[in-house]
């Protein structure tokens, strides 16, 4: 059969050939043993429902194995012969051009090129999946294939619920990941109804078919390290900037911190994926030494160089050795995945990563004693170098949260203080996962977005803007980056001045994207523009594909923006009249996508920070040239951003005010409810 055949046939009637287990591939960790005998049977009886009964006797046995080996049953003999990545969409059989569009994305966030764990369908942060197995990628691939405009594919946390009539301003596709009933929503839970194989993790956008590899959080991270120097008021060139994290989204870390014109240090205990980011040309040095490791940053600080070094180690011997040998680092934080703290999102100091792998499956509990131990040395050693005169934040992988329920010395005691903040307390949770008391103090160090992204970026509306070539064409993508940067400077010219500094980052960036080589898998970019440079953008690509200039476009953005998630230790943590731990705003966004004209839509409980800690949604829209897309993205685009920031206006953000204020001058079937500002005076 042929690549189309294969994929209208969906779950063979007749059994492939089994697999080797490939021990090339970077594979996720076996997950900590959960289930009790009657639920594992549970567990095989849900994974054999997928196939007819003459099958079970054969795959019985199989299924159990993965179970015991892995803590999970992937169905590793269903996946595929033909090679995984994101083909033009052409090439995809199929009565739906926005259907074919999502098969695009989907073998996108499973190219190996791209995906963390291939295998097992995880593309990110350890856990994030697209898929919990391959007969549920098969099923999907199947009904996409089948599909008509006038249908819509339910799909439960990676399970295909089926094709139901709809009609063509419906979305092709709604995807729900993880959305567990609040009291069965701590990390236990999850495991539990994962390995039962009736829910899964679906970060942002893994399991939303928008992840683009790297280059996704390169430019939130480039935008971030810029403005973290402009904080502390230093040229990076030869400042220093130290973090953590090589796999999925934090192997970005290198790449932005060479566009900013740093150098950047960055710690990873995985080989492979320092080998797959070295090789991919995203960070430009290896060293395995911490005396070599020394000597060569103080001769590229000295130098004023633009470098990336990954540290061949764990992040806790980096920060105790600089602050040992008194080398001075500008910027600090760390990206691995705290989200996912004892099943491979962060692996702790004195031990290898296979002797971690093999405890956190074996010896869990005491897996989680090694892990917090290592945290708080973390924290020692950063409180040390911050004493300094070193900027820390939290880059949104709950650092902070799983710090301080370590135990670190990561709490600030200083009153709360300020205008409209009192809800701004942010302590950690209890330790069971339930939200019990939250004394009145905060983290010593702030979140990224609370200090930088948040009053800089997200009040303003700007936010990580992604668009897809469908047809795979380099030339395309090349072309579409020259329309996108024409649109910035001739919006430029009339843009307020609170907006300037957002609009020329932008320009830059995208003017260096080519030369910057940040394509891993489709022809994708990203760069972050408010709903007004959206549009226009989307509009001016409709219009270069109705001429035939380029193929279609795929839309999209990660869920870290404005408007789609509701994350108080992220993405709503500048959010102080205590509605930062609520989940109205993401729920409304993709509620109101998907009747604006959105190609597909998701909501997920989970995502960066854990599940249980946030709700985040985000959309896919295929522009094709019509006058049905132009309406459409018109009309989507618009809602999806001002939705954000109308809500960050009412918590009497200043920057968010300024924006919904402009966003009804321009719009007058725009209006907004506005806060009215209490005298402090009042209160004393």
């Amino acid at each position: 059969m042929d690549f189309k055949e294969q994929i209208q046939q969906g779950i063979p009637s007749t059994l492939p050939e089994k697999k080797e287990y490939d021990k090339t591939v970077n594979h996720a960790p076996k997950r900590k043993e959960i289930l009790s005998e009657e639920e594992k049977e549970l567990a095989l009886r849900n994974a054999l429902r997928y196939f007819e009964p003459e099958l079970h006797a054969e795959l019985l046995p199989e299924f159990r194995e993965e179970l015991e080996k892995y803590g999970r049953i992937y169905m590793y003999r269903f996946r595929p012969e033909y090679k995984m990545y994101a083909r033009p969409v052409e090439e995809y059989p199929g009565k739906s051009e926005q259907a074919k569009a999502i098969m695009l994305m989907i073998q996108n966030n499973l190219d190996y090129a791209v995906a963390q764990h291939p295998h097992e369908l995880i593309t990110y942060g350890g856990n994030g999946a697209v898929f919990q197995n391959w007969a549920q990628y098969l099923l999907t691939m199947k009904y996409l294939s089948e599909m008509t405009d006038e249908q819509t594919l339910a799909m439960y946390s990676g399970h295909p619920m089926g094709l139901f009539p709809s009609h063509k301003d419906a979305p092709r596709v709604v995807v729900t990941n993880g959305m567990m009933i609040p009291n069965y929503s701590s990390q236990d839970d999850w495991e539990k109804f994962n390995a039962l194989g009736v829910t899964q993790y679906g970060q942002m956008t893994a399991g939303s078919y928008m992840y683009i590899g790297p280059q996704g959080i390169v430019h939130g991270t480039t935008i971030t390290v810029l403005n973290g120097f402009r904080k502390i008021k230093k040229e990076t060139k030869g400042g220093l900037f130290l973090t953590a994290g090589l796999g999925g989204m934090s192997g970005a870390q290198p790449k932005a911190g060479n566009i900013a014109g740093c150098v950047t240090v960055c710690a990873e205990v995985n080989k492979k994926a320092t080998e797959t980011r070295h090789s991919q040309g995203w960070v430009d040095e290896v060293i395995s030494d911490l005396d070599k490791l020394c000597v060569r940053v103080r001769e590229a600080v000295s130098n004023k160089e633009t470098v990336s070094i990954a540290y061949d180690g764990n992040i806790v011997d980096v920060w105790e050795k600089f602050a040992e040998e008194n080398i001075h680092i500008d910027l600090g934080s760390d990206q691995t995945s705290l989200h996912n703290p004892w099943a491979g999102g962060y692996y702790p100091v004195g031990m290898t990563y296979e002797e971690s792998n093999e405890m956190m499956g074996s010896n869990p509990e005491l897996f989680k004693e090694k892990v917090q131990e290592s945290l708080r040395r973390q924290v020692d050693a950063i409180n040390k170098h911050t004493a300094k005169g070193t900027y820390f934040f939290d880059y949104g992988n709950a650092f902070l949260l799983e710090a301080s329920r370590a135990g670190a010395d990561i709490m600030n005691d200083k009153p709360v203080s300020g205008r409209a903040q009192s809800g701004r307390a942010q302590s950690g949770r209890a330790q069971s996962g339930r939200a019990q008391s939250r004394p009145q103090s905060e983290f010593r160090y702030p979140s990224y977005v609370q200090d930088i992204m948040g009053p800089m970026c997200f009040d303003f509306g700007f936010g990580p803007f992604r668009w897809v070539c469908a047809s795979g064409k380099p030339e395309d993508l090349q072309k579409t980056d020259e329309i996108a940067c024409e649109v910035l400077e001739e919006m430029m010219k009339n843009s307020p001045k609170e907006i300037q500094q957002q609009m020329q980052d932008n320009i830059t960036w995208i003017k260096g994207a080519q030369e910057n080589k940040l394509v891993v898998g489709s022809q994708a970019r990203i760069l972050y523009a408010d709903a007004e440079g959206r549009i226009k953008i989307a509009s001016a690509f409709n219009k270069a594909i109705s001429e035939g200039k380029i193929g279609p476009v795929i839309l999209g953005r990660d869920h870290h923006d404005v408007s789609g998630t509701d994350s108080p230790y992220r993405e709503t943590s500048n959010i102080y009249d205590g509605s930062r731990f609520t989940a109205d705003m993401a729920i409304q966004n993709v509620i109101g996508d998907s009747f604006r004209g959105a190609t597909w839509v998701s909501i997920h409980n989970g995502g960066g920070v854990g599940w249980g800690e946030v709700i985040n949604g985000g959309f896919g829209m295929v522009l094709d040239g019509s006058s049905d897309a132009q309406r459409r993205l018109e009309s989507m685009l618009f809602w999806d951003v001002n939705n954000g920031i109308s809500r960050r206006s009412w918590a009497r953000n200043d920057g968010a005010v300024f924006a919904i204020k402009r966003a009804m001058e321009n719009n007058p079937q725009l209006k907004v409810t506005l806060p009215n500002y209490v005298n402090d005076d009042l209160f004393k």
